[in-house]
């Protein structure tokens, strides 16, 4: 079977949603399916080794020209060719891309309408390559944004069609009207000829099935996974003989690992750090890691320097971007993680990724967080946006090694058994294959 899987980038960041594809088409092919990645938008930025091909689709510069100046919609192959280079398109975004409210609605909307849409030549020239190229016998996209080029999809290369929802709300509610009711409307349009939907929670489910009317039948939950290949295994012992929990004892260190954003919710866990170190546990660390765009960057400043304002800055470091090899040792340095989000998660991988490596999480109970924490044991839930909750929680944890053991132990022992990248893969395989 060869499956041709459409990721949306994100403009220089490392995107959740691009290591997820990543990871599982490397799995697929492991599997022995022909498989290729293929990015729309921008090239993907991920910490793991990047598998996609070296082009890249509706490239960002060229649908937003198209948008804006009708006459580049018949201009000559080279000059898309030019605007979709990979080097140029992560030259332009490699700050992130910042769009007005309006553009960006205007676009979606027309990216959502396909051949009836301004960038009509983009998805010939998507299905001329795939046809050229892979023939593939099962297209899958990253989320239904992208989905606009479906129907022409099933029409000229008689593939079935498969979608991951895996945060298109999020996108959705931030478009301005008439926009947004305008893209809800194209992709209900599009749900008949999407021919199953991925998505990673029952929460999710239920939600996007009711917000984009998508029939029951076609909703498949799988499970969400992480690639353990070079992760190392954390040493099981009781708290006191391992060196590092003994010197990190008399100063238990919290992390946060997300981008920098005010959707993943850094100002929630500062209100809980000042709590937790006025009232619980005085002598607890705070370690931040993470993306942090421009648009972003007042905001992260702000919650730092509430940080110094309350006298602890001496008690946290940021650490910024990490890469693969960094992120591993910023999840061994500490001994819980919490990301307290504002928005409710559809997926979760740094939940996945501390369990990995033998460190409990403490997570608000809304998204696929209840679902994720039940299947590995590996944390709490808290009340969302409830500082003093969190702040409780996150402290029952610290001062007690033998709850934060035996939550760590469960939670390796199931991601390993049921959220690896081979157990995501095979679960996807499953259902695209029971189609043919």
């Amino acid at each position: 079977m060869n499956v041709a899987y459409l990721t949306a980038g994100a403009g220089g960041m490392f995107c959740g949603s691009c290591m997820r594809d990543n990871t599982l088409v490397s799995a697929l092919t492991s599997l022995g399916l022909d498989a290729v990645l293929v990015p729309t938008y921008t090239p993907i930025r991920t910490d793991g080794d990047d598998v996609s091909i070296d082009q890249v689709f509706f490239g960002g510069i060229n649908v937003y020209l198209q948008q804006k100046l009708p006459f580049l919609r018949w201009l000559p192959t080279w000059f898309d060719q030019f605007l979709n280079r990979p080097g140029l398109i992560r030259w332009a975004t490699k700050g992130g891309m910042q769009t007005s409210p309006q553009q960006l609605g205007a676009l979606a909307v027309s990216m959502l309408q396909g051949m009836e849409g301004r960038q009509r030549k983009e998805v010939r020239r998507l299905c001329d390559w795939l046809r050229r190229e892979f023939d593939p016998d099962v297209v899958m996209l990253s989320n239904l944004l992208i989905g606009g080029c479906v129907p022409e999809l099933k029409r000229r290369l008689d593939c079935r069609v498969y979608v991951t929802l895996q945060g298109d709300d999020i996108f959705l509610n931030d478009l301005i009207e008439p926009y947004k009711a305008r893209a809800l409307a194209q992709l209900r349009k599009l749900v008949r000829h999407v021919d199953g939907f991925l998505v990673n929670s029952r929460y999710y489910a239920n939600y996007m099935g009711e917000l984009l009317e998508i029939p029951a039948d076609k909703l498949h939950v799988t499970p969400l996974g992480i690639d353990l290949r070079d992760a190392p295994a954390p040493t099981w012992t009781q708290a006191g003989t391992n060196a590092d929990a003994v010197a990190r004892a008399a100063a238990p260190t919290i992390g946060f690992l997300a981008r920098l954003a005010p959707e993943k919710g850094l100002h929630r866990l500062v209100d809980a750090f000042i709590h937790l170190r006025e009232r619980h546990c005085p002598a607890a660390r705070l370690k931040i890691a993470g993306w942090l765009g421009p648009q972003h960057r007042s905001y992260a400043e702000e919650q730092l320097a509430r940080l110094d304002e309350a006298g602890l800055g001496d008690a946290y470091e940021c650490v910024g971007e990490v890469d693969r090899q960094a992120k591993q040792e910023f999840l061994r340095s500490i001994d819980v993680l919490t990301v307290p989000t504002v928005y409710h998660e559809p997926k979760g991988l740094y939940v996945l990724e501390a369990l990995a490596s033998g460190v409990p999480v403490v997570q608000p109970s809304h998204g696929a967080f209840p679902e994720l924490l039940a299947s590995t044991g590996g944390g709490l839930l808290v009340p969302p946006d409830d500082p003093a909750a969190l702040a409780s929680s996150l402290a029952s944890l610290l001062n007690d090694p033998d709850q934060r053991h035996a939550l760590a132990v469960a939670g390796y022992e199931s991601v390993v058994q049921r959220h690896s990248a081979e157990a995501m893969a095979e679960a996807t395989w499953r259902i695209i294959s029971a189609q043919r």
